[in-house]
């Protein structure tokens, strides 16, 4: 577990660095993660330079009433999906005014949840505009905190490398 909160500060500050030099902001829309991507971003010192803030939307209805995601798109695809995640990342981008969106959603578990099992997980990514979404499937059996934190990595990675695109 530790490794891993090294592996979390190391890469966020690779992303707080390449963001400051493109003099971007970065926002986030968390579910599963429950704010932990943007208290990690918010860890590095500087950070205030290219964070102003984000969203935690535990619930659909808080994803609806905070970032104006259409209730129906949530009912139609539900909010482990490719569709909420798209919509948390730009529909945050839009309200904060940030050149990247990231939005997190998943099972953290033990329980499923809309039939996917623990450790599904959603991140969509508004990067300049365009949105992307990727699926992680992760290892349940190392539990809910193992879980967010693999899935805030894998956000900051994904981050990193379009930065560095």
């Amino acid at each position: 577990m530790e490794m891993l909160n090294q592996q979390l500060v190391n890469v966020a500050q690779e992303v707080v660095a390449a963001l400051k030099d493109r003099q971007w902001k970065i926002t986030a829309a968390e579910s599963l993660t429950a704010g932990m991507f943007q208290s990690t971003i918010a860890s590095v010192a500087g950070a205030s330079a290219i964070f102003d803030g984000g969203f935690v939307t535990y619930a659909a209805s808080a994803k609806a009433n905070l970032l104006k995601i259409d209730p129906q798109l949530i009912q139609q695809h539900g909010v482990v999906s490719s569709p909420v995640a798209g919509a948390m990342a730009w529909n945050a981008s839009q309200i904060m005014k940030a050149q990247i969106g990231v939005g997190l959603s998943g099972v953290a578990g033990p329980d499923s949840l809309e039939g996917h099992p623990a450790g599904t997980v959603w991140l969509g990514f508004a990067i300049n505009g365009q949105v992307k979404t990727k699926c992680l499937h992760l290892d349940a059996s190392q539990g809910r905190q193992a879980i967010r934190q693999q899935s805030v990595l894998e956000a900051l990675r994904i981050v990193l490398n379009e930065l560095e695109k």
